[in-house]
């Protein structure tokens, strides 16, 4: 894993919960970690990563994800068995 890729599950992992992590390097740590991703109807992306399943609305018109989607990717993370070193 890249340290951007470290640096961003890191970011996600962190309390209080960020509001500035691009969608973009969210979805690069994902890729890296083995996710497959899809793009959906609308703003949905699906992110298939260990059998787990979560659907992400991609952030528009900003660039950066909502809290809301931080805490849905930590949780999503943890139960994949992902976290910070």
């Amino acid at each position: 894993m890249r340290k951007k890729h470290r640096e961003t599950l890191a970011a996600i992992f962190r309390h209080p919960t960020p509001s500035d992590i691009r969608w973009q390097d969210a979805m690069a740590l994902l890729q890296a970690c083995g996710a497959e991703i899809e793009e959906r109807g609308g703003s949905m992306t699906a992110v298939l990563l260990n059998d787990e399943l979560i659907l992400l609305h991609r952030p528009h018109p900003g660039n950066e994800i909502d809290k809301g989607a931080v805490a849905s990717l930590r949780r999503f993370l943890g139960q994949v068995g992902i976290g910070p070193t």
